[in-house]
């Protein structure tokens, strides 16, 4: 009970710690287990046993006693001293495989988990209670990732081709509502979003101002938004190949528009450059309204 209370440990821990055989060791849990005083868990092919947190009054009181009496004896030391050999021996054989894979662990965590694992742990940080307005949607890629981490998503876009694909995309989900507009004139009502987004999107419109003044009519009170889009660039074949109506955005333009439009406590911070990345570096900026 002395080591089930420190740690979770499986039978053949237990078994090195107190120097007792297995049928021993598997008898005294089933007895605890069936009075009430040792719990487990299934984890792979092991099984860890640890003692239950509030076994009773009665059983919590006895406890008390008996462990006064047992925690000081030679025994439970010796115990003690093989248990901090077995919790070290966990540590150490973590240490030594992330010491081995130091180098390639990037690699190795997206090929377990996926590429996009620390995405969707920044997009459950979201309120669950939001309605997020994906302004220039595109394909409907954001407003899909965004869906199951909000209450709401108002996706819009300008182009009839994109918003084929995006209500194709999202057809089954529930949450999200797909709407034919130009940015400058918003087909969301005034001061119903808690989340504004432009993503890559600022870049194709005339008037950028002019959004974002949108945008700040759109967002309620205490809201946000945030731009993501690329820093100033000299690449002329993105604007012929790709329609780009503007060579990227300096901090100081971006921060001048959105306090003209009335936005505040504005951020903004370029992006970490993706090697494999063959476009211009990008920036994310995000304000309030007031």
């Amino acid at each position: 009970m002395l080591v089930l209370e420190r740690h979770e440990l499986t039978v053949s821990e237990l078994i090195a710690i107190l120097q007792l055989p297995q049928s021993t060791i598997s008898r005294h849990l089933k007895v605890l287990g069936e009075d009430g005083w040792v719990t487990s868990r299934a984890d792979g092919t092991s099984r860890y046993y640890r003692m239950v947190d509030a076994p009773g009054d009665l059983a919590s009181r006895l406890w008390t006693v008996v462990r006064d009496d047992a925690e000081h004896t030679p025994g439970a030391e010796q115990d003690r001293a093989r248990q901090l050999s077995i919790i070290a021996d966990r540590r150490r054989r973590s240490r030594e495989y992330f010491s081995s894979v130091a180098g390639q662990w990037d690699e190795v965590r997206a090929d377990l988990f996926g590429a996009q694992v620390d995405l969707q742990l920044a997009l459950a940080m979201l309120d669950p209670a939001a309605t997020v307005g994906d302004l220039g949607c595109g394909s409907g890629h954001l407003a899909e990732l965004l869906a199951p981490h909000v209450a709401r998503v108002i996706a819009v876009d300008a182009s009839a081709e994109m918003l084929a694909t995006a209500r194709e995309r999202l057809s089954t989900v529930a949450n999200v509502e797909v709407r034919m507009s130009d940015l400058e004139r918003l087909p969301i009502e005034s001061g119903s979003l808690d989340i504004g987004i432009c993503s890559l999107v600022l870049h194709y419109v005339a008037d950028p101002a002019r959004v974002l003044a949108e945008a700040y009519r759109a967002i309620k009170a205490d809201g946000r938004l945030i731009v993501i889009d690329m820093t100033p660039h000299d690449r002329e074949d993105l604007r012929h190949a790709m329609g780009h109506a503007w060579t990227g955005f300096s901090e100081q333009q971006i921060r001048a528009w959105l306090g003209e439009v009335g936005f505040s406590s504005v951020q903004w911070r370029p992006l970490p450059a993706d090697p494999a990345a063959r476009g211009p570096g990008l920036f994310v900026a995000h304000a309030t309204r007031r």
